[in-house]
């Protein structure tokens, strides 16, 4: 059997990463060599980016030009490997993220997140994305309610993260085939059904 790579996404408080585990669990019962792992980060170098990436200021180019490294290193060393020993690698978070926080967010000439992404992974998009997506004021509340520190992007203000999720959106339209909307302020229970079915089609 061929790999599969999955991807999840989604605004900050969307609830998508408290899923990963659980759908990684659930394709294990089926036999398959499943690895979790996360953006940005993934390696030993992408962890260090991750760290400087959601603490540090740094120009806008400057912070996608990281974003991109990163990704690169993952892909080399952990993504493209397991995909092509015929595992699965479920990723919280990838390149609609970029586009999201960087072009979306910040404002940041998609045209260039066209050209780093082409560079970086031109032959290779997830077999699927799970978008995850809700109302920014329940997402807000959600983060409120973990009581954790914030990274620079969490601490952003609330247009900031209504541009995210518009840009999500506006991706999710334009790729259907790829995307598919999980409605994220329904129930757990609801949520892994419908997670169930999208996955059983691969």
């Amino acid at each position: 059997m061929s790999g599969k790579f999955i991807t999840f996404e989604g605004i900050d408080g969307a609830g998508k990463s408290s899923h990963v585990d659980w759908l990684a669990e659930q394709l294990r019962t089926r036999g398959l060599i499943v690895h979790v792992t996360r953006e940005p980060g993934g390696t030993p170098l992408g962890e260090q980016l991750r760290g400087l990436l959601l603490n540090s200021a740094m120009h806008l180019e400057t912070e996608t030009l990281l974003m991109f490294a990163a990704r690169r290193e993952h892909l080399a060393q952990v993504i493209e490997p397991a995909l092509a020993r015929g595992e699965w690698v479920i990723c919280d978070r990838f390149s609609d993220a970029t586009y999201a926080y960087q072009g979306g967010g910040r404002g940041l000439d998609r045209s260039k997140l066209h050209t780093l992404e082409h560079w970086v992974h031109e032959h290779r998009q997830p077999d699927l994305t799970l978008l995850f997506d809700l109302p920014l004021d329940v997402a807000r509340e959600r983060i409120i309610r973990a009581q954790r520190v914030l990274d620079k992007f969490e601490q952003e203000k609330a247009d900031f993260h209504e541009r995210v999720r518009q840009a999500y959106l506006e991706r999710a339209h334009s790729q259907t085939r790829r995307i598919r909307l999980i409605d994220a302020n329904q129930s757990i229970e609801l949520i892994r059904k419908s997670l169930e079915v999208l996955i059983s089609s691969l």
